[in-house]
């Protein structure tokens, strides 16, 4: 561990770090690559992170978590993606999920919920992004209208992760303000087995054990208590959980990008077809060295984030967690990239396990949020520039 990070971090936050990397080593990425290649779930990983308390380390202590944070939380996926086995379930069950229902459920939703996501016995997907709405979640057109004591979901959602091994799925639809007629966002918790509440997966080049994909949602019948939170809460509500998965993906991204690095790092302190080995040449070091630094830049930055997120500065979190995702994003491609380069024709092996990640270190790219909508929230929010939309 850097001297900096120690520094940054409680003793309580490095004795988290350092038993999570512990438990990644156990498993690491020959583990995950079997799974993905025997077309499983990461059962074994998810189920002993659960019960030493990382899935749920950060839902309240009531409600069988440890009473943390996304501060610890991200700490919990970045060990674990370092280790070359990220859970990316973890961006959706726990840090959206849970926050979201943690923060405005009811009390029957909080005591039926989070008890199961902090012991990994429940997980939950969260569907938000539609094929015509693309980033623009203004767009969003699945919609929810009152029947009596119900309310009725009919719409579309893609790129939804893990929906076949999810309990539920917390869709984000709208419904009708009945003052001005306009659409607003509301959250939704729809079980697995709902009649009219169909999914198709989606085929993807992305090779992961959390498969995507489609939803449909026809004329889906909830009882009035199926609604997460204040119908009129609207956007607090969802940022609520769209702040923490810019967090996580962050942590996702960094934790990716030090695997590649460190199997970088190895192979060229060792591997020597000149005198000295590649190491020692400015071309390959500085390269890594780059790498390094643009890692622990975003680090930062998701340190800052999750710290103002959890001391309940949504609007300052907000900046923060879009500016991690985005660092991260990019440090991540980079140091998978140059981790390859590094290795030549070996970084296109299945021994060395980087050739994968040139698929999936783009994920942190592109998703929840591309980078370049990223960047129209910095220059119109906190640069104060017009908007061309």
């Amino acid at each position: 561990m850097s001297t900096a990070r120690t520094v940054l971090e409680t003793e309580e936050h490095q004795a988290l770090r350092a038993a999570v990397a512990a438990l990644g080593k156990r498993y690491g990425r020959d583990y995950m690559t079997t799974v993905i290649r025997e077309g499983k779930h990461t059962d074994e990983l998810w189920a002993e992170a659960a019960k030493l308390g990382y899935l749920g380390v950060n839902l309240p202590e009531e409600y069988g978590g440890g009473g943390g944070g996304m501060a610890e939380l991200s700490i919990v996926l970045e060990e674990l993606g370092a280790a070359g086995s990220p859970l990316l379930m973890m961006i959706v069950s726990p840090a959206i999920c849970g926050t979201v229902i943690a923060r405005f459920g009811t009390e029957e939703q909080k005591r039926t919920w989070l008890p199961g996501l902090a012991d990994g016995s429940l997980t939950m997907a969260f569907g938000i992004t539609e094929p015509d709405a693309g980033s623009n979640s203004h767009r969003i057109t699945t919609t929810a209208r009152r029947d009596g004591g119900d309310w009725v979901l009919t719409g579309r959602k893609v790129f939804v992760s893990g929906v076949d091994i999810a309990d539920a799925t917390l869709i984000v639809g709208r419904t009708e303000d009945a003052r001005s007629g306009k659409l607003k966002p509301c959250l939704f918790i729809v079980p697995r087995d709902a009649p009219g509440f169909g999914r198709n997966r989606i085929d993807m080049e992305l090779h992961a054990p959390e498969k995507q994909f489609e939803l449909v949602l026809d004329d889906v019948r909830l009882p009035t208590d199926a609604l997460v939170g204040d119908e009129d809460a609207g956007l607090l509500q969802l940022f609520a959980g769209l702040n923490p998965e810019r967090i996580m993906t962050a942590a996702f991204g960094i934790g990716m990008g030090r695997f590649a690095l460190s199997r970088a790092v190895e192979y060229a302190r060792t591997r020597q077809v000149w005198k000295e080995p590649i190491g020692s040449h400015q071309a390959i070091a500085h390269p890594l060295a780059t790498a390094h630094i643009d890692l622990e830049l975003s680090r930062l930055m998701m340190q800052k984030a999750a710290r103002l997120y959890d001391e309940g500065d949504d609007i300052g979190a907000g900046e923060a967690a879009n500016m991690a995702k985005y660092a991260a994003g990019e440090a991540c491609v980079k140091a998978v990239d140059q981790a390859v380069h590094t290795l030549g024709g070996n970084g296109l092996t299945r021994e060395y396990g980087l050739a994968s990640l040139i698929t999936a270190s783009r994920v942190a790219r592109i998703a929840p949020v591309s980078r370049e909508m990223i960047l129209n929230y910095v220059s119109h929010q906190s640069l104060g520039l017009p908007k061309s939309y």
